[in-house]
């Protein structure tokens, strides 16, 4: 099939088939008699499985390591299996972090309700020179950026 069909099938771009052949993700086709890539029927497949792969968090790089493995007679799987548990992991941490975060903006604006209901409509509050005590040596930080040694992580 050409880069259309298998494009339309997979629900990607022609540009994402050529992005994942030039990774080697995806094996370039035969090309026919005048220049189309013309992909075998298990093209279709592998793209789903790419797709897959990429919406529970395997990266790119990831996904290149062991399919290439994969096409070369390996067996990746419990390589897969570690790198899917170091995913769990960092979701949980997240998840975590986002639940710490959800607890300061809730004490945040708790306090912040207080500090607004005493002031005069159309005087500053100055709300966040004025952070709650619960909050002041806790920096609301991205769940998504990685802690530093300094505070306390590897």
């Amino acid at each position: 099939m050409q880069s259309g069909e298998l494009a339309r099938l997979a629900d990607v771009s022609t540009d994402t088939l050529r992005y994942y052949e030039r990774l080697g993700l995806l094996p370039k086709p035969p090309r026919t008699d005048g220049g189309y890539r013309d992909y075998p029927p298990h093209s279709l497949e592998r793209v789903r499985l790419i797709r897959r792969a990429l919406s529970v968090g395997f990266s790119l790089p990831e996904l290149t390591t062991i399919l290439k493995m994969r096409d070369g007679g390996e067996v990746p799987c419990r390589r897969v299996q570690a790198l899917a548990e170091s995913k769990l992991e960092q979701v949980k941490q997240q998840i975590r972090n986002l639940i710490e975060m959800q607890n300061q903006l809730e004490a945040m604006l708790k306090h912040w309700n207080v500090k607004l209901a005493r002031t005069r409509r159309g005087q500053p509050a100055r709300l966040l020179e004025d952070l709650p005590p619960e909050i002041r040596g806790n920096a609301l930080r991205s769940p998504f950026t990685k802690k530093t040694r300094k505070e306390g992580r590897p």
